[in-house]
């Protein structure tokens, strides 16, 4: 079958290489597919543009796929009602974080044939072998579809692939990598070409505003991730891996495994990942770095040990402080999440985040702390509609969910205006200290070119 994946443009000036689909990409043409990427992302295609280029081109197929998000959300339904525009349209097929918890309501608001439910490297190709052969997509595990008397059906859950080193490597030469290594990541050089890659797919932790619907982790072996990175080193010129997987830094052993292989493959790169801070120790910190690694991202969320109970994080504000300290002390510059909002949370434990925040953060990414969002399918979102405070996911994103830096639901004892004063109060605190520290950065630079006569001086660029 023909098929045409639509990259979404999410009004990025470079987008993150979209791993999902790529991967799907790569086991629909192992399986005979043709496949063609349509990139709105790249070229910021007006929706118009889309139904004319499906109906100028014969395809069997058009798919999508969302995370969650307000402005995802929005956005599949414009690209939907460009798809049905289409005179003689594809089969429509969804997919990813965001239709997955709740695929009726969105097939209903997308029109779409049928939504792949988590991960989609065997439902996809077997649903694409369904619509091929006419047999009944009840036999297709994994998906969701609306039948003939308009009820939806929801078929068994497609069992996870364990050995992820049987799935191939994401379809690169399908895709513009000149565009997408344009990334820029923490302490990435001007000349370096990067990519985000996965180790493993899942997390053994279960946050309670987290809406990641497989449970446990899965891991690839540390020779297939050096494998796929050697590729990519070679033949697209990448020097710089962005690790997205939800946690990198699973166990210690896993970390040291990872890191002696990056080792001694020889590979002259430099690497970023999200990790856990109770696993932050000085001989993983200092391994880390000889591998290459620039910068760890971590989850903290709140500096307050009761919200971090309530969130379910299995983390204490002792190993927060001390993990930070130990990441600072090995010369990886760490990356501070902190949001607000969760159950019961006031101004103190914001206030606790702030002056954590002002002590400890290098300057390396621009910080601020956003609101909690219960998006669906987290327990937090349960918890919403429990209480009365969500009535279902379409009171969520028709209303309640309008931008990711604003409240969705107020789960804290504070009023709405209450608690936007105490946030803008916050942040705003955060970015005077962060272009407080630009500034200072700025001029102490012009004092070394004029002073002392700096000939490496390359001009004031912000590229």
């Amino acid at each position: 079958m023909k098929v045409c994946f639509v990259i979404y443009d999410n009004d990025s000036y470079i987008h993150w290489f979209p791993q999902g689909i790529a991967y799907l990409a790569a086991v629909l043409r192992e399986a005979g597919h043709d496949i063609t990427i349509y990139n709105q992302d790249v070229y910021h295609y007006p929706e118009p543009h889309l139904t004319d280029y499906l109906t100028n081109n014969c395809f069997d197929v058009v798919g999508v796929g969302v995370i969650g998000g307000y402005y995802q959300y929005r956005k599949l339904l414009k690209i939907s009602d460009a798809i049905t525009k289409v005179e003689d349209r594809p089969r429509y097929i969804i997919g990813g974080h965001g239709p997955s918890p709740e695929p009726e309501y969105f097939l209903k608001k997308t029109g779409a044939d049928a939504v792949v439910i988590g991960e989609g490297e065997i439902s996809t190709p077997n649903l694409l072998s369904a619509f091929e052969t006419g047999d009944d997509l009840r036999n297709v595990k994994g998906i969701g579809f609306m039948d003939e008397n308009g009820e939806c059906v929801v078929t068994d859950r497609q069992p996870l692939i364990q050995d992820l080193d049987t799935i191939p490597f994401p379809a690169y030469d399908l895709f513009p990598i000149d565009y997408y290594s344009l990334l820029r990541m923490p302490h990435i050089n001007n000349s370096d070409r990067c990519l985000p890659i996965i180790s493993s797919r899942g997390c053994p932790y279960r946050c309670n505003f987290c809406y990641r619907m497989d449970e446990g982790i899965r891991l690839r072996s540390p020779e297939n991730v050096v494998q796929e990175m050697r590729l990519l080193h070679e033949d697209y010129g990448i020097t710089y891996f962005a690790f997205a997987d939800e946690l990198t830094m699973v166990s210690p052993q896993r970390t040291k495994d990872l890191c002696n292989a990056f080792i001694e493959s020889g590979l002259d790169i430099r690497w970023d990942c999200n990790g856990r801070l109770n696993f932050a120790k000085p001989e993983i910190l200092d391994l880390m770095k000889k591998a290459g690694c620039v910068f760890i991202n971590y989850g903290i969320e709140s500096y307050d040990d009761a919200s971090l109970k309530k969130m379910n994080k299995n983390l204490t504000v002792e190993q927060i402080t001390v993990g930070i300290e130990n990441t600072l002390e090995a010369g990886i510059s760490p990356g501070f999440n902190i949001i607000w909002g969760n159950i019961d949370e006031d101004e103190k434990v914001l206030e606790k985040g702030v002056q954590f925040l002002l002590k400890y953060d290098d300057h390396s990414q621009m910080r601020t702390i956003r609101p909690v969002t219960p998006y669906p399918g987290s327990d937090l979102y349960n918890y919403a509609i429990e209480r009365g405070l969500l009535k279902d996911v379409e009171d969520f994103y028709e209303n309640k969910h309008t931008n990711s830096d604003l409240l969705a639901v107020n789960f804290t004892p504070l009023s709405d205006d209450e608690f936007y004063q105490y946030l803008f109060e916050a942040n705003r605190k955060l970015l005077e200290n962060y272009f407080d520290h630009l500034k200072e950065k700025m001029i102490e630079t012009a004092r070394i070119l004029y002073l002392e006569r700096d000939e490496t001086f390359r001009g004031f660029r912000t590229t």
